[in-house]
């Protein structure tokens, strides 16, 4: 709940839905060596489905897809990320792809943890979905609108103080 626009002593009232409903989401910022373009690549599970190894693997080749060539996959030390069986076989496939660990505990290293702190705190606070696919349409919504704003992307990036050399944006 955010500040909200209501006569100062009136508590306001938002209409929810049953909240055991949820959504579960996979997405990376990725940043580009050559045109250090940073982009923003996302996947939501259907409802109530958890994020496993497989959609981990299916997440990874949709990247590889849209991003060829060598990359260094940065995420943090889950155990369906690089210790799940199926991530692992992988990743043996791929050799362009390096993988490094966050340290532990650290999610304000991680600029993906920013995308969805400012995408479920900022954008989203005090929207009260009528069910689960109504969040699903604003949240598609939203995450697009972030894709189409590389200066916050790369402002989540420098927020990180992760050891990139960012270059400013041409005008």
């Amino acid at each position: 709940m955010r500040r909200t626009l209501a006569p100062r002593g009136e508590t306001p009232v938002l209409p929810c839905w049953d909240r055991r409903d949820r959504l579960s989401a996979i997405s990376c910022i990725s940043l580009s060596p050559v045109r250090d373009h940073p982009g923003l690549y996302f996947d939501l599970l259907p409802v109530d489905a958890n994020v496993t190894a497989v959609e981990v693997v299916a997440f990874l080749q949709d990247l590889k897809r849209h991003l060829p060539g060598p990359w260094v996959l940065l995420w943090d030390r889950h155990r369906i990320h690089s210790r799940a069986r199926a991530v692992k076989v992988w990743l043996a496939k791929h050799p362009e792809v390096a993988v490094e660990d966050f340290p532990a505990y650290a999610p304000e290293l991680n600029p993906d943890e920013m995308v969805w702190g400012y995408t479920k705190y900022h954008q989203l606070a005090n929207f009260a979905p009528a069910d689960t696919w109504e969040l699903r349409i604003r949240l598609i919504g939203e995450l697009v609108e972030l894709q189409r704003r590389p200066a916050l992307l790369r402002a989540f990036i420098k927020h990180a103080g992760l050891p990139l050399r960012l270059r400013s944006p041409p005008h």
